[in-house]
């Protein structure tokens, strides 16, 4: 499953991975970067063209960004940014949905500034051979329509859960979510995820324990990114995603409620 690393393991295991940095592009090079990582900017894969499944980039051209940085699909890969990690965490969640082995995926924990506290940066441009990027669908997927999430507000065994901030949830959010800011889970001096046993507290204070079938959404797809790694590092088994979230719950006309 997608886990979170720390800076210290990625340093010991540096030579047999695939880095990635998924900042923009000026900022990898303009302001360094790890040693080795390559550049796959969140623009690159965040919207794709007509034929994308939901906020999904499609099959071919994901697998045309991956193979020109380098990847293959025995490639072992570790995302960062410089943002919490939420959208580092869309990189790895997009190759997951995609069929990207998740035991092959780690998020870099506490972006690319717990990196720079006691390792080496890097502005030298990185080299790569081309791969051919060929991975197949997975034959299961945490991703759910519209009428699952629907259904999830009326099921005692499952928790539906908004991770956007306070405000967005007021204004308007789906009937029966809790509300859950993706950054309660991190702790704003490290950047990083809040210790187990406080990322455990928290989530229980708002219903959400690994007994229930968690389904998450936000706006469009990035911030339920960051959770659902959070939660399946944590050993949560049972969480579904909903890609196409607000969004597409809005463009079909559902109800929501506010307050």
């Amino acid at each position: 499953m997608t886990d979170i690393v720390s800076a210290d393991w990625l340093a010991d295991n540096l030579d047999r991975l695939r880095v990635v940095d998924v900042r923009d592009g000026w900022e990898y090079d303009a302001m360094a970067h790890l040693p080795g990582a390559v550049s796959i900017p969140f623009d690159r894969f965040r919207t794709g063209s007509s034929d994308s499944e939901g906020m999904l980039p499609s099959r071919g051209e994901w697998a045309s960004l991956l193979g020109a940085a380098g990847v293959g699909a025995d490639s072992e890969l570790v995302a960062y940014d410089d943002h919490h990690g939420v959208f580092a965490a869309r990189f790895l969640v997009t190759a997951e949905l995609l069929g990207h082995d998740p035991d092959k995926l780690h998020l870099l924990d506490g972006d690319f500034s717990s990196w720079q506290l006691d390792h080496p940066t890097s502005g030298d441009a990185v080299e790569v051979e081309e791969r051919d990027y060929d991975v197949e669908s997975p034959a299961e997927t945490p991703l759910v329509d519209a009428d699952r999430v629907a259904a999830a507000s009326d099921d005692p065994d499952a928790v539906l859960v908004d991770t956007r901030d306070e405000s967005e949830y007021a204004t308007g959010h789906i009937p029966g979510a809790v509300l859950l800011d993706w950054r309660e889970l991190v702790d704003d001096e490290t950047r990083g995820l809040l210790p187990r046993e406080g990322a455990l507290s928290v989530l229980e204070d708002a219903g959400i324990v690994p007994e229930r079938r968690v389904v998450l959404y936000c706006n469009t797809a990035r911030r339920i990114s960051h959770t659902y790694v959070v939660l399946r590092h944590l050993g949560f088994e049972d969480v579904e995603f909903y890609e196409g979230s607000l969004t597409e719950w809005e463009a079909q006309d559902r109800p929501l409620e506010s307050g």
